[in-house]
């Protein structure tokens, strides 16, 4: 039923697992390794067709500094920061308060509004898009932050709620029952019993919705379209010349996008394990 460990299969099995390991981390890490490669190139080592080589000149400040002065990176940045940190913060707010409710409170359709909120997890976005878009044009919001945070908190509130319900409806109902008797009102247990046993699951969470917001491209094309509210996503795209990319400062920019997701990761890594094994064992 469970996996076996690989020092107990058979020796076919851990020479398999000996040589496909180490080709497929080469195999998916060749990408980034190529586009960190590329982002300290000159243009004269990407036109003479050295991709793989080690870069016959190293521009490594040159391009990362070009990237904020002769781009609007710093403004894409900034975008994708004011976008995806509220975004964050009420998703996971929104779908804690949500989650309690439909862990521990007993109503007439709670399975209904249960039901609704796995079955939204499962409609594809893009069929969302011209309905939302037009949604977003006659209330005035299309082509601003609103637009995105709106749409994001609204979208990923769902798969959060599922998740957050998930590790309430955990907490045992007899520690509840006991805080009432007590005299403690619901907002007062939600914020000072549910809210601490939670909060390696907030933790991971919140990284899960920070990455999967701050990664968005699609919504991000759909919904604005100036620089002054692109995030850093679809600004990437727009760094690209009519005539010639700038192929060592699309790679840089790449970088860049990509560090807050990472950053964020390693700070939060503890949390992040912590919640998603949360009532993985017990005893």
């Amino acid at each position: 039923m469970f996996p076996v460990p690989i020092e107990k299969t058979r020796p076919f099995t851990q020479i398999s697992y000996k040589i496909a390991l180490p080709i497929s981390v080469i195999l998916w890490l060749l990408p980034l390794a190529a586009i960190m490669l590329t982002s300290v190139r000159s243009m004269g080592d990407i036109n003479a067709g050295n991709y793989w080589g080690l870069p016959t000149e190293w521009n490594i400040v040159e391009n990362y500094t070009a990237v904020f002065q002769n781009t609007a990176m710093g403004q894409y940045l900034f975008n994708s920061i004011i976008i995806t940190v509220p975004v964050a913060f009420f998703s996971v707010l929104l779908a804690t308060l949500a989650g309690f409710a439909l862990a521990k409170f007993k109503f007439k359709g709670n399975l209904a509004v249960l039901a609704m909120f796995i079955g939204g997890n499962f409609v594809p976005f893009q069929i969302l898009m011209i309905p939302v878009r037009d949604l977003t044009i006659q209330l005035g919001m299309y082509d601003t932050i609103w637009a995105l945070i709106i749409f994001h908190v609204a979208f990923q509130t769902g798969f959060c709620t599922l998740f957050m319900r998930n590790f309430i409806v955990g907490i045992p109902d007899e520690l509840l029952e006991s805080c009432r008797l007590d005299g403690a009102s619901e907002w007062k247990i939600f914020r000072s019993i549910i809210i601490p046993l939670v909060r390696p699951a907030l933790a991971a969470l919140a990284v899960l919705i920070f990455t999967f917001v701050w990664n968005d491209y699609f919504w991000a094309l759909v919904l604005v379209q100036s620089d002054e509210v692109r995030p850093i996503t679809a600004g990437i795209s727009a760094l690209r010349g009519q005539w010639l990319a700038s192929w060592n400062l699309l790679s840089a920019g790449s970088i860049v996008a990509a560090l807050p997701p990472v950053i964020m990761f390693f700070v939060m890594q503890k949390h992040f394990i912590a919640g998603l094994t949360l009532g993985a064992t017990k005893g």
